[in-house]
């Protein structure tokens, strides 16, 4: 365990310091990189971590036998800008892409319009799969990119991204050209095949992936066979104490005094809450569904360890396991909690705490991620 504060940039340098120093080394000397990003993962989200609730094997064996930052930092509190410093090694300000691709729509409540800002990765950027490429490794980026480009036009020779309206075929009509799938098929292990595929047929050559789960992103729809065994274990759990969803302000707002938060609990409209900046935001680990994705995500780091096992790569591979953001403990569609359990799991994923706040806010529950970090010199 390290108690360094520790953000995405300066994972670069980390990552540099293992395994680019050694370039110079013959193709079977250098290490292989893969690059575990998760989507939405909360750092409390993870056994290792501290959830009761979901249950992480794979990635716990990981910070077991690597080295795991309890304080570690995304660049910032949605994807796209932490996603273009982990290929760049820049802070968001530095690239001026600081805001997810696709971007926010104006409010009328919002005093200052959004500033001139950039709406793709820029070409001038050199990134980690270009550096790499240039040195004879063969780079692969599957899952959610979310920078605006095709991820070959920056240093991957191959690439399966897009969104994802479904975790079950048809995932959308994207992937349907990319990645062969049939009815019954879950994203989640499809993406891993492929990323397999490329591990097997590269054996022989160092390579970089870079695994961009779009899980644990809603839509939240956990694997069919684990969301049972969640909805099992939920019955066996000792009751909770406390709420469910408290309502909170947005910290770069105005404080809001507690008597109108509690008129607001009381005016539970996406209208009344948009205009006065406040959310609903979950308190309890309790989503079998997202349970279900996050352990499908684990199953996916274990299935390419055993891999790199199999093909007798693993001691001369580094694996950093990481998410982009803090969890989205806050719905991403601003919307009440007066709705039945299922509307509410299929909206609210679980709970940062002890850390408060959610993906998109600047508390320690938006940016605090999980990272480990295991490979060749790093000691348990």
């Amino acid at each position: 365990m390290n108690q360094i504060l520790f953000s995405l940039p300066q994972l670069l340098v980390f990552l540099f310091a293992f395994g680019i120093s050694s370039l110079d080394l013959p193709a079977k000397g250098r290490p292989n990189i893969i690059f575990f990003l998760v989507d939405d993962l909360g750092q409390r989200d993870v056994g290792c971590y501290g959830s009761q609730f979901h249950e992480t094997p794979a990635i716990d064996q990981l910070a077991e036998e690597g080295m795991r930052f309890t304080n570690a930092y995304a660049t910032c509190h949605v994807c796209s800008p932490s996603r273009a410093s982990i290929l760049t090694g820049k802070y968001p300000a530095r690239t001026n892409l600081t805001e997810w691709l696709g971007g926010r729509p104006e409010r009328d409540y919002e005093p200052l319009h959004h500033g001139e800002k950039l709406t793709a990765l820029p070409d001038e950027e050199v990134t980690l799969a270009e550096t790499l490429k240039r040195h004879g490794y063969a780079t692969a980026n599957y899952g959610k990119a979310h920078l605006s480009k095709d991820p070959k036009t920056y240093g991957f020779d191959e690439a399966v991204t897009g969104w994802v309206r479904s975790y079950y075929h048809p995932f959308s009509p994207t992937y349907e050209k990319t990645l062969a799938s049939k009815p019954g098929d879950y994203y989640t292990d499809k993406l891993t095949d492929a990323a397999i595929d490329f591990i097997e047929r590269n054996r022989n050559k160092p390579f970089f992936v870079h695994l961009e789960h779009f899980s644990v992103h809603d839509p939240i729809q956990g694997r069919k066979d684990l969301v049972q065994k969640y909805q099992k274990k939920l019955t066996t759990m000792p009751h909770q104490e406390g709420p469910d969803y408290i309502l909170e302000s947005n910290p770069d707002g105005p404080a809001i005094s507690e008597d109108k938060l509690k008129a607001l609990e009381e005016n539970d409209t996406s209208t009344s809450h948009q205009s006065e900046r406040v959310w609903w935001v979950k308190q309890k680990q309790d989503n079998v569904e997202f349970a279900g994705m996050v352990e499908a995500t684990d199953e996916s780091l274990g299935r390419i360890r055993a891999k790199l096992k199999e093909l007798g790569l693993e001691k001369n591979t580094i694996i950093i396991f990481t998410s982009d953001n803090g969890g989205m403990s806050a719905s991403n569609h601003y919307r009440g909690i007066n709705h039945t359990r299922q509307r509410l799991n299929s909206r609210y994923a679980s709970s940062n705490l002890p850390l408060r706040g959610a993906k998109g806010w600047n508390y320690e529950g938006g940016i605090r991620v999980p990272l480990v970090i295991r490979g060749p010199g790093v000691e348990p």
